[in-house]
């Protein structure tokens, strides 16, 4: 059976979180596509790996990639991309604060959307995280959508739905996840904020802080506005 959504999930010391999330994952799409759930353990240094090698002997859908250096989550969503089989992905943060039940709603929005439109955002509404994250997250999203004008009210969710193709299109670089929409619409697709569900964390710890998120977020934001002023499309068409 052909696969038609791959469920693409980063993971880094993660060990309590996977099977719940894998179960999740199957009980929201097991009968409504044929899919695959692709794990990329970047170099976890708890059980993550041998806890995802177990669900794979019960779990028939599930593969999962080892990077074998610490690489990031921008890097560990390509490399899961580019192994993917599917032509649409849908992303998951590792961390179960993104909830499975909302990828069926975000592939009816697709199914309703133009076919320019390669991205479909999710848009935390009700963020479940603490009150110094929200403010910071509040704080990057104003400045961040003042530079791009990417008309994208929370970048930062984890759980997107994509074409794969248009996706391994994009520039790469370290946190590009962050910046989807905007790379989106520069290379001519058309993007969509969907509002989703948010959970607390059950288990394990955030891996970012407010202070690296932020250094981080204003040198990129600096190269995705050179990125989107240089860029030039050009239409085309095939002589007969």
């Amino acid at each position: 059976m052909t696969v038609e959504l791959s469920v693409v999930v980063p993971v880094f010391n993660e060990q309590d979180n996977v099977a719940p999330l894998v179960g999740e994952i199957v009980a929201a799409l097991r009968g409504v596509l044929p899919f695959e759930i692709v794990y990329i353990d970047d170099c976890s240094r708890d059980a993550t790996l041998e806890r995802l090698q177990q669900l794979k002997r019960e779990v028939p859908e599930l593969r999962v990639i080892r990077h074998l250096s610490q690489s990031g989550q921008s890097t560990a969503v390509r490399t899961g991309v580019k192994a993917a089989t599917g032509a649409w992905i849908a992303t998951l943060d590792g961390d179960g604060q993104n909830d499975p039940a909302d990828i069926p709603k975000l592939l009816a929005t697709r199914a309703t959307a133009s076919p320019d439109t390669k991205l479909f955002a999710g848009w935390r509404v009700n963020r479940q995280d603490s009150g110094s994250k929200r403010w910071a997250s509040k704080w990057a999203n104003a400045i961040r959508a003042r530079l791009l004008r990417d008309d994208t009210p929370d970048t930062g969710c984890g759980i997107k739905l994509f074409e794969r193709a248009a996706f391994l299109d994009l520039p790469y670089f370290d946190h590009m996840h962050r910046y989807l929409p905007a790379l989106m619409q520069r290379a001519g697709w058309r993007t969509v904020s969907v509002p989703v569900n948010h959970r607390h964390r059950a288990s394990g710890v955030s891996k970012y802080n407010n202070l690296n998120r932020a250094l981080v977020s204003l040198r990129d934001l600096r190269g995705v506005a050179w990125l989107i002023a240089r860029s030039k499309r050009t239409a085309t068409e095939e002589v007969a």
